[in-house]
C-alpha cells in the first residue's frame, strides 16, 4: 500500500507544462508496482485536480500499457477521457495492445489517430507492426507500408526493420528483402531481422550468403547474429560456416553467453562433431536443460544411444524435448521396447509429451505391434488436447496398419480435418501390405482425383497392391505410368516390386529378365524377391543362381543359406542341402533365431524358438500340447519340408513344435478372452508349418490371428490367410 499522507492538496493548473510539476503524486508513479497502487494514486490525482494534466495522463497510460501487471481496459478508460490525445499517448496505447497480443485493437487505435488528426511519428509503425500476427500482416501490411511512404518514414531504419519483420512474418520474403536492399542505413539489427526471416522459412543458404555479405561489409555481429547463423548451420549441417561464426567468439569479438554457447553445442552436435560439442559443454560456467539436451540429442543422432543415455541420466532437470530426444535415439537404433519403457518413465515423471513425442511413441508401437498402447496414446491425445495435427494423424494411421487393424486406420483417415500426400501414401501402402490390394488401388485413384501428385513411395504401395491381388498386367501399366504420367524415375525398390509381382504369378523367367535389364545394379532385396518366388514355385536351379548373387553382395547373409536349404529340402535334394549346411558351418554362419512379439495388457512379450524364460512357460507349453492335440484331431500333421536338420522325423516335429510363433499363439490363447484377435510380430519369414497352424487355429478357436513377418502381413480368418499362401 502506498501512503498518501505526504500528498499535498495543492491544485495545479491542468495546463501547466509537465516539467513545471513538482507534486509528490508524480513521484509516486515512479515507484508504482501494481494496478492496485496505480488506482490509489489515480484517485489522489482526481482529488487534487491533477488528473487532467498531460504528465499524469501519460504516466497512467504508460503504466497500464507497459507494466507486466498493466490493465489495457483501464488504459482505454483513461484514454477516452483525453479530448486531444498526443501522438505519445496514441503510440503508448498501440504498444500496449501489441504487448498483450491484440493487433486488431492496435489497428483500431491507429485508425482513431487518423480520425482525430493525430499525425503518426517514427515510433508509431514499429510499435504497431511488432504485435502483428500472420493474418493481420497479410490483411494490412502493404496498405500500412503505403502510409509510411506517404508520411515520409520509409527511410527510417527502425521503421524499415519493422517492415522486414512484418513481410517475413506473412511469408512475403521477396518484399522483406526488397525493403532490406533499399535501406540506405542498416545497423546490425537490420541484418539480424533479415537473417531471422530466412531462418523462419528454412532458406539456410540465404542465411549463409547474407552472413558472408555482412562480414564483407564489416558489420560486427552480435550474439543474436551468431545464434541465428548457428541455428541455420545446425539445420543445414554446414560445419564451415558454423566454425566461422565460432571464430568471433574465440577472437573475443562477441562475448559468449548461455544462449550462444547452447547454439554452438547444437551446431557441432548436429554436424556430428561431438568432441567439439563436449569441449564447449565442459567449459561452460552455467548449463541449463537446453545444454544437456543438445549433448543427449547429439549422441543419440550419432547412434551412440548408450552414451546419450548416460548423459540423460545425469540431468537434474528434463523437459519434454529431452525425453523426446532420448526416445528418438532408441527409435533410430530400432530399440523400440526401450523407447516405450522410457515413455512410461516420462509419464511417471509428470512430463506431458507434445505432438513430436507422440509421433515417436506411435512409431515404436507400430514396429512392435503394440496396439493396446497405441490405443491408449490415442485416448491420451484426446483427453489432454495434444495438438492432433496431420503428422500425429499419419502416425496413428501407420500404427494401426502395422498392428493389422485396417478398420481403425480407415477411421482415422476419415476423421482427419486435413490430409497431405503422406496421408494418402500411408493409406495406400497400409492397405496393400495388409492384403487389401483392390482397396489400395481405389485409394490411389481417389488420390489422383484430389489432384495430389504421387511420389516414389506411393508407387511402391500401388505395385505392392497389384502383387497381392495378382494383377500382373495392371502392375506393368502402373510401372510404366510412373515415368510417363508423373515423371518419377523407377528406383531399385520399384524393380523389386515388379520382380515380386511376376514371381508370385509364376513368371520366373520374365522376373529374371527384369533384373537383367535394370538400369542400376540389383541389390539383395531384388534378388531376394526372385529367390522367394523360386521357393514357392520350387525352381531350385534359378534359386541357386539368385542365392549366389545375394551372397556375392552379402556373404554373411544367413537367411539366404537357410532359404536355399529349405528349397533343397522341398525338392528332396539332400546332398545339395548338406553341402550348403557344411558351407555355413565352415564360415561360422548361423541362422538368425526366430523371435515373435505379442502385446498383452500393454506389455510386449517376446518369445524365441524353444523359449522357456517366460513367467508363464508351464501354462504356455500346456496350452501348446492341448492346441496340438486339437489340431491333429482336426486333420493337422506337421509339415517338415522346410526343416533342414539332418535328423529323424520325430526330432523335426519337435523343432517345429517350439517355433516362436506357436509359443506366442499359445500365450495369446491363455491370456485373452474368446474372440479377441491375436497379433504377433515376427522377425523372420513364417515357416510353412507355422502358417498352416495359424490357419487352423483361426478356424478351430474362432480367433483372428494377425502375423506381421519379415515379408508381409498375414490375416488368418476362418482357416484361410490374406496372403493366399504366398509369402
Amino acid at each position: 500500500m502506498i501512503s498518501m499522507a505526504s500528498v499535498s492538496p495543492t491544485r495545479i493548473s491542468p495546463h501547466s507544462h509537465p516539467r513545471s510539476l513538482e507534486n509528490p503524486s508524480l513521484t509516486l508513479f515512479e515507484n508504482c508496482k501494481s494496478m492496485d497502487q496505480l488506482t490509489q494514486i489515480h484517485s489522489q490525482t482526481i482529488k487534487t485536480g491533477l488528473t487532467s494534466n498531460p504528465a499524469v495522463q501519460n504516466k497512467i497510460v504508460a503504466f497500464c500499457c507497459t507494466h507486466e501487471s498493466g490493465d489495457m481496459t483501464y488504459a482505454r478508460y483513461m484514454f477516452d477521457t483525453i479530448p486531444e490525445p498526443s501522438v505519445f499517448i496514441c503510440n503508448t496505447m498501440i504498444k500496449g495492445y501489441s504487448r498483450i497480443h491484440l493487433p486488431e485493437n492496435g489497428i483500431s487505435m491507429y485508425l482513431e489517430m487518423l480520425r482525430r488528426n493525430v499525425k503518426p511519428d517514427h515510433y508509431t509503425f514499429p510499435f504497431l507492426l511488432k504485435g502483428f500476427t500472420h493474418d493481420i500482416a497479410l490483411a494490412c501490411g502493404k496498405q500500412l507500408h503505403g502510409h509510411v511512404v506517404k508520411n515520409g518514414f520509409d527511410s527510417n531504419m527502425f521503421v524499415q526493420n519493422s517492415f522486414v519483420h512484418m513481410y517475413s512474418l506473412c511469408g512475403l520474403i521477396d518484399m522483406a528483402r526488397g525493403v532490406f536492399d533499399s535501406s540506405q542505413i542498416r545497423d546490425v539489427v537490420t541484418w539480424n531481422v533479415m537473417l531471422s526471416a530466412y531462418n523462419r522459412i528454412k532458406q539456410f543458404d540465404e542465411v549463409r550468403r547474407l552472413f558472408y555479405e555482412m562480414d564483407k561489409k564489416g558489420v560486427s555481429p552480435t550474439s543474436v547474429t551468431l545464434v541465428l547463423v548457428l541455428s541455420a548451420c545446425s539445420k543445414s549441417k554446414d560445419l564451415d560456416i558454423g566454425k566461422r561464426a565460432h571464430e568471433y567468439v574465440k577472437e573475443c569479438k562477441v562475448e559468449p553467453n548461455l544462449i550462444l554457447e547452447n547454439a554452438l553445442i547444437d551446431m557441432y552436435a548436429a554436424c556430428g562433431e561431438m568432441d567439439l560439442a563436449l569441449g564447449i559443454f565442459r567449459n561452460m560456467k552455467t548449463r541449463d536443460v537446453i545444454s544437456w539436451t543438445a549433448i543427449v540429442a547429439g549422441f543419440a543422432n550419432a547412434g551412440e544411444v548408450d552414451l546419450a543415455r548416460r548423459y540423460f541420466d545425469q540431468m537434474s532437470e528434463r523437459d519434454y524435448v529431452s525425453w523426446t530426444a532420448m526416445i528418438d535415439g532408441y527409435l533410430r537404433m530400432n530399440r523400440f521396447k526401450e523407447a516405450l519403457t522410457l515413455f512410461r518413465q516420462m509419464q511417471t515423471s509428470n512430463i506431458r509429451p507434445d505432438e513430436f513425442t507422440i509421433v515417436s511413441v506411435l512409431t515404436a508401437c507400430a514396429h512392435l505391434g503394440a496396439l493396446e498402447l497405441g490405443e491408449w496414446i490415442k485416448t491420451y491425445i484426446e483427453k489432454h488436447k495434444i495438438k492432433n495435427d496431420v503428422y500425429v494423424g499419419n502416425a496413428l494411421i501407420d500404427m494401426y496398419f502395422k498392428c493389422g487393424n485396417v478398420e481403425k486406420a480407415q477411421g482415422i483417415f476419415k476423421e482427419m480435418p486435413r490430409i497431405d500426400k503422406f496421408t494418402w501414401t500411408a493409406m495406400i501402402v497400409g492397405l496393400a501390405i495388409n492384403g487389401r490390394g483392390e482397396e489400395a488401388l481405389d485409394m490411389f485413384f481417389e488420390m489422383l482425383k484430389a489432384r495430389i501428385a504421387p511420389d516414389e513411395i506411393t508407387y511402391i504401395g500401388v505395385l505392392c497392391a497389384c502383387t497381392h491381388t495378382g494383377m500382373v498386367d495392371s502392375g506393368k501399366r502402373f510401372f510404366a505410368s510412373m515415368t510417363t504420367q508423373h515423371g518419377i524415375k523407377p528406383n531399385v525398390a520399384h524393380y523389386g516390386c515388379m520382380v515380386d509381382l511376376l514371381g508370385r504369378a509364376g513368371h520366373l523367367k520374365e522376373a529374371h529378365e527384369v533384373i537383367k535389364n535394370m538400369p542400376m545394379k540389383p541389390n539383395s532385396i531384388v534378388w531376394g524377391a526372385l529367390l522367394g518366388a523360386c521357393r514357392v514355385h520350387k525352381d531350385a536351379e534359378m534359386a541357386e543362381m539368385a542365392a549366389k548373387q545375394i551372397l556375392e553382395l552379402e556373404p554373411e547373409n544367413g537367411a539366404v543359406y537357410v532359404l536355399l536349404c529349405n528349397i533343397y529340402a522341398a525338392c528332396n535334394r539332400w546332398e545339395d542341402l548338406r553341402e550348403v549346411r557344411q558351407t555355413m558351418k565352415d564360415r561360422g554362419i548361423k541362422k538368425t533365431p526366430g523371435c515373435s512379439l505379442i502385446e498383452m495388457n500393454g506389455i510386449v512379450n517376446e518369445f524365441v524358438a524353444g523359449d522357456q524364460s517366460h513367467p508363464k512357460t508351464t501354462d504356455i507349453y500346456s496350452k501348446l500340447d492341448e492346441m496340438t492335440r486339437d489340431l491333429k484331431i482336426a486333420g493337422y500333421s506337421p509339415d517338415t519340408s522346410e526343416i533342414s536338420l539332418d535328423v529323424g522325423e520325430e526330432d523335426k516335429e519337435s523343432a517345429l513344435y517350439r517355433h516362436s510363433e506357436k509359443l506366442a499363439i499359445a500365450f495369446g490363447l491363455i491370456s485373452s478372452g474368446p474372440g479377441v484377435t491375436i497379433r504377433i510380430v515376427k522377425n523372420l519369414r513364417m515357416c510353412v508349418d507355422c502358417h498352416r497352424v495359424a490357419k487352423l487355429v483361426s478356424n478351430l478357436y474362432n480367433r483372428e490371428v494377425i502375423v506381421r513377418d519379415k515379408t508381409r502381413f498375414h490375416h488368418f480368418r476362418n482357416g484361410s490367410c490374406s496372403c493366399k499362401d504366398y509369402w
